[in-house]
């Protein structure tokens, strides 16, 4: 959308309205000594036609996705993208309701809501899910709002490998609410130990919150994990960080989780300098009073035909404020419509193969590079498109350096855990071809 500045005539006008004699006066509210006293450190200004070719100019300079090879993942991932969702999303009256705060008043809107959860309550095994969230990290602080709300405990725990971001956002939410976090680190193989996490769990914990695929690419075993939590009375959490493991791995629901939440944003939504992205959580009907945001069910009207209403919301906007659920759970209306397009133009069958390619690939790059002399597998365990690679020098400066030769190579971990200054996490997607592969293992090779 094109910026349109106000005449002077115009901005006097609106002054004149509002009985204010300067622009100034509209910033009467903010303190003085924290008001800026001199120009912007810009450049003068452009004409519109000089100002589009400059910032086509420094747009250039970024790495072209198209001519680069990349292996970045780490809870944002890379997928192909059918036209048919673009195409759809699009269309005016999706494309104007991004984020529908009325969804009761459009029949539309609730049925792609509805088919929505849906399709995430067969993916993930579990009884109902809700309109959608945020994003991942703020589902799963709500995740464990949940489980404080239904079990009255006041401790979460916290197993092996959860995206440290994830957990930042946690950290925040908690520390004002009385919630206590006990982390039981992963085993030397990157996944949990079910011993070591159910000695930690105890009858003041609410909640054991477990990533599926972990942060460092190793499969989890749910299963004995929510034996554990169940046996303490808490609620066992399942983190998924990559929806499109989904498509192959058994439904979490069916190993005994009784919370499934995380990132959808690898169905149908392209990566884009950090949003949006579009959480998601399901639940066990037990916990459906509990779930925050809409939930959308199918009913029949007076002639018998099929429509769609807003059975549940625990927004602060429909209900009291003491009484709401909700805290930063908005319905990310666009994303959940692409997820749906995106989820249904596949099908089952599609989004089994779209996850068998994902692992085929990361295999295939897995036994190249660890052929490399120096490099290593820490965690040579079950994964899926995701594993972390060690390597003989500082992985930060490599990682640099393969940037100048076109090459993403995955995501250095020293930023968050500074003792792993030599390993990075490597993800390798159905976009990566075999030549994208091969070319990534030679010049590794060369920069090692």
């Amino acid at each position: 959308m094109r910026y349109i500045p106000s005449s002077p005539a115009e901005r006097r006008k609106l002054l004149q309205v509002l009985c204010l004699d300067s622009v100034d006066r509209l910033f009467d509210t903010i303190p003085e000594p924290f008001r800026l006293k001199r120009p912007l450190d810009l450049p003068p200004a452009l004409p519109e036609a000089d100002l589009v070719h400059h910032l086509g100019e420094l747009s250039r300079k970024n790495l072209d996705p198209h001519d680069s090879a990349q292996f970045l993942g780490a809870g944002a991932y890379r997928h192909f993208i059918p036209a048919v969702v673009d195409h759809l999303i699009s269309r005016a009256e999706f494309y104007s309701s991004y984020t529908p705060y009325q969804p009761e008043f459009s029949q539309g809107t609730l049925q792609s809501i509805f088919e929505f959860q849906t399709m995430i309550c067969q993916l993930t095994g579990m009884d109902a899910a809700n309109a959608s969230l945020y994003d991942g990290a703020s589902a799963l602080a709500e995740g464990i709002l949940l489980a404080h709300r239904a079990k009255r405990r006041n401790q979460v725990v916290v197993a092996g490998y959860v995206h440290p971001e994830y957990l930042k956002v946690v950290r925040t939410l908690v520390s004002t609410l009385g919630i206590e976090l006990k982390l039981a680190p992963a085993g030397e193989s990157g996944a949990c130990e079910v011993d070591r996490v159910a000695s930690q769990l105890t009858g003041q914990s609410a909640a054991l919150v477990v990533q599926m695929p972990n942060f460092v690419g190793r499969l989890e075993e749910i299963a004995p994990l929510a034996e554990a939590a169940h046996r303490a009375g808490a609620v066992c959490i399942v983190v998924v960080n990559e929806a499109v493991s989904l498509g192959m791995l058994k439904a979490p629901g069916s190993l005994g989780a009784d919370v499934v939440l995380g990132e959808a944003q690898s169905f149908g939504v392209p990566l884009s300098f950090g949003g949006p992205y579009l959480g998601f959580m399901a639940v066990k009907m037990e916990y459906v009073r509990e779930i925050p945001g809409r939930l959308v069910g199918q009913a029949k009207d007076a002639q018998g035909r099929d429509g769609y209403v807003l059975t549940l919301a625990t927004r602060e906007q429909h209900i009291r404020r003491e009484k709401a659920t909700s805290n930063i759970c908005t319905n990310q209306g666009l994303c959940m419509l692409a997820a749906t397009i995106f989820m249904a133009t596949l099908g089952k069958q599609g989004m089994r193969e779209l996850s068998m390619q994902n692992l085929s690939r990361a295999e295939y790059a897995k036994a190249a590079l660890k052929k490399i002399p120096g490099c290593r597998l820490p965690y040579p365990g079950p994964g899926f498109n995701e594993f972390v690679l060690e390597l003989p020098k500082g992985a930060t400066a490599v990682h640099r350096h393969l940037l100048g030769k076109g090459i993403v190579a995955g995501l250095p971990l020293e930023p968050y855990f500074p003792e792993r200054k030599h390993d990075l996490l490597i993800t390798v997607t159905e976009t990566n071809s075999r030549g994208q592969i091969d070319r990534f293992v030679k010049e590794l090779r060369e920069a090692l």
